[in-house]
Parts: structure tokens; sequence; C-alpha cells
């Protein structure tokens, strides 16, 4: 079996996607050699696929509040973050020939909205720094003697590195590169990890085959949705959905997708209430619904007193009951907090993100893990979850910055292990 002869002091990064760049940055700079290593023929993919409709690289709203987009990760992260906020973020792609704009939701995006430029100046820096990108190599593990293992094209290879740095992603959008495969070989090795789940992803509703034929595709707009949250209390947003052939998605789901995944994994169902008309009084709408209907049909009624689009009546009609449907004052009600049932999350796969991953408590505060002294983890694979709008991103910057800060120490710390490698 051929062996990757690597110089001393050097560092291996496996997984070239934001947060393995970033730390190949870090490292590259403080005068490290880094070896990035990635299971595709070119890096960045999911980061090149999440810029397809507009690159959200973070958000500009007051940090105390950004923090808590994090839910209970806030504690882990927030020191990496105040570390590399997204005023940082924003300076740091501006010194890469980028600047970026806040749209009117507070997101912020590169001008041209597009993550190409941004990475082909991105890599263009690490290159001149020294960085060796070998492709085409998928991680599968240790060897007995501790040594890196990959599948490559001519067949499997090692590497004994100073270090080590993960960054291989969650579960979601396996074709790009993030399988969540090393699970299993992290937990062999005493690493304390939680299950994948789905974050940030749709939701199955048994539709009719009638509904889901006419309306798959169909937008329902300006709503507001709600759930019970795991805390006793109610998560609400208002926004737009999407109708699809099997459920529901869209980034109004998503940001409600935690707690209802979490309510399904528990009891197995889980119900997300529908205002089809917020901001309006339910009284008011019972009043339009028991005036005389002079021969119109529900569906007119719904139209032209109400304004309600063919979309939002179908949905009534879809979710009510006939005698519902037929009671000004139980219509009114359900118009405003629509029960709609959900019987499960959509695949893993097709989510934008994931949940779980390396737990906290198998890391000290700079990321290594506590079983495996020398390897550093950072990204989507730490069990942390996070809503759309640019807190993932930030958070796998961020993290990626604090594990190359945290294997500058040990490198720095343990100089047997940099003798050992060579």
């Amino acid at each position: 079996m051929p062996h990757c002869s690597l110089p001393p002091a050097s560092v291996a990064i496996i997984g070239g996607g934001p947060a393995g760049l970033m730390a190949a940055e870090v490292l590259l700079e403080a005068g490290v050699a880094v070896t990035l290593y990635d299971s595709r023929p070119s890096l960045g993919r999911k980061f090149l696929m999440a810029g397809k409709s507009g690159l959200n690289l973070t958000h500009a709203e007051p940090l105390d509040s950004f923090l808590t987009r994090y839910g209970e990760a806030q504690v882990h992260l927030q020191a990496m973050i105040c570390d590399f906020p997204p005023e940082a973020l924003r300076a740091w792609a501006l010194g890469l020939g980028i600047p970026t704009f806040t749209g009117s939701s507070g997101r912020v995006f590169p001008e041209g909205m597009k993550a190409a430029p941004l990475l082909r100046a991105w890599l263009h820096r690490l290159r001149e720094l020294g960085l060796d990108i070998r492709v085409r190599h998928r991680w599968i593990g240790w060897t007995p003697d501790g040594a890196l293992r990959f599948e490559t094209p001519v067949g499997e290879s090692t590497a004994k590195p100073s270090a080590c740095l993960l960054a291989l992603g969650g579960g979601s959008w396996a074709r790009l590169g993030s399988d969540g495969a090393w699970l299993p070989w992290l937990a062999d090795k005493g690493v304390g990890v939680a299950p994948l789940k789905p974050a940030n992803c749709g939701f199955d509703v048994t539709w009719s085959a009638l509904f889901a034929e006419r309306f798959a595709g169909h937008p329902v707009k300006t709503v507001e949705i709600a759930c019970p949250d795991n805390r006793g209390g109610r998560q609400c947003k208002r926004g737009d959905l999407m109708i699809t052939r099997s459920g529901l998605e869209g980034g109004l789901v998503y940001a409600l997708s935690a707690p209802l995944r979490d309510t399904l994994l528990a009891t197995g169902q889980a119900t997300l209430y529908i205002d089809l008309m917020p901001g309006r009084d339910v009284s008011k709408i019972r009043d339009e619904l028991e005036k005389p209907r002079n021969g119109k049909s529900l569906s007119a009624i719904l139209r032209n007193r109400l304004g309600l689009p063919d979309v939002k009546s179908a949905l009534l009609r879809e979710v009510l009951t006939p005698e519902t449907l037929a009671s000004p004052a139980q219509l009114a009600a359900a118009i405003k907090q629509l029960p709609l049932r959900l019987t499960a999350t959509r695949p893993m796969d097709e989510a934008i993100s994931t949940a779980g991953g390396v737990r906290f408590d198998s890391l000290n505060d700079q990321l290594m893990l506590n079983a495996l002294p020398g390897v550093f983890c950072a990204g989507e694979m730490l069990d942390w979850e996070a809503p759309t709008g640019g807190y993932l991103l930030t958070a796998c910057f961020a993290s990626g910055r604090r594990a190359a800060r945290g294997t500058l120490r040990f490198l720095s710390t343990n100089p047997e292990s940099v003798n050992s490698s060579t």
C-alpha cells in the first residue's frame, strides 16, 4: 500500500467545504504545511449548490439576536462566532475581491449572488499559500497504527500527518460528498456521536390524489404557521410555503422544522397550525361567512368576500369535514388555525442540512476530540443546527477557524507529534 509522505509539522484536512477551507487558510498563514483531501473531483460542491439561488453568506441582524438562532448549541458556538462574527466574514470576503450587500430581509449576499466567483478567488489564494489538494481521496478511517486511510482511483493509500482536522459535513446531499459515513468510524474510537437527523427539511402530508395533482408546486403566500416547541411554548413564523406532491416545503416550513421533526420522532406524528389570514380578526371573518350566500358557492364566498386564493380554499376543503365547512363559526376558526397533520420528514438526503454528529462533550474548547488527541472536528459534522439565513455558513466558517487555531496550539505544545509523523 503506498504511503503519502508529508513534511514535518504537516496537517491533513479531510473535507473541502467552507469549514475545511477556512481551517486550511488559518494553518497555511501560520506557516504549516496542509494537505486537503476530498472525496469528490472538485472542492466546495455543496457550497456551490447553496449559491445557485443566491449565496446567503451571513445575516446582518444584531449579534445578540444572531447567536440565539443556534438554540441549545449557542453555548458551544457563541465564543467561536464572536471571534469571527458576520462583520468579519464580510470583511474576509471583501479581501478576496468579493463585496457583499444586505438584502431587504437582512440576509447578506455577495455581489452577483453566486458562490463560484468567491470560491475561485479563495482557492487561488489557498494555492498561492501552498495548499496541497488531493481530490478523489475518500477517507475510510484509520490503520491499526493510526495512519489515515484513503480510497483513491489508483487504490488505497495512507498518510500519517502531525495532526488531522475533519470537516466532513453532515448527511444531506450525499452526492456532493456529505454522506455521514464517518459516524461509525468515530464511534468505534470512543467518540460520542448523536444520530444524524434532517434539518431545514420538508414534511410529508397525506394529500388526496386530486389535491396533489392540482396544487403541487403552488405557493401558499402570506400565512403564519405555528407549532408547540419542546419547552412547552409555541413557535410562530410568517411567510410563504410551498405545496409539493408529497407534502410541504419552503423556507417558512424549514424555520419550524426542528420542533416538528423532534415531535415526529418522539410521537410518530406532528401537527402544524396554519393561519391563512394573518392580521385578520376571526370575528370579522365569521361575520363575512354568516352573510347570506345568495346562491353562491363556498369557493366563491371565500374568494370574493375574504380574498382567499384557490389554493387556500382547497386546503380548507382538503383538511376540514363538510360539517366544519358548513359552520361559519367553525370555518372562521379553522381559517385562523388550520390543523395540518404531518406524517414524516422528507428523507435526510433532501434536507438542506442535518442535526446530530460529534457531540460537544466529546471535544475540548479547541474542537479536539478527547478520545483522539491531535484529531479536530469542524463544520456541520458537529452536533448543532440552525435555520437558513446565513447562520449555517457563518458557524461553519467560524468553527473551521477555531479548529485550526486549536491545531496550531496542539502542534506548538506537542512536538513529539511532529517528529512522529516524519
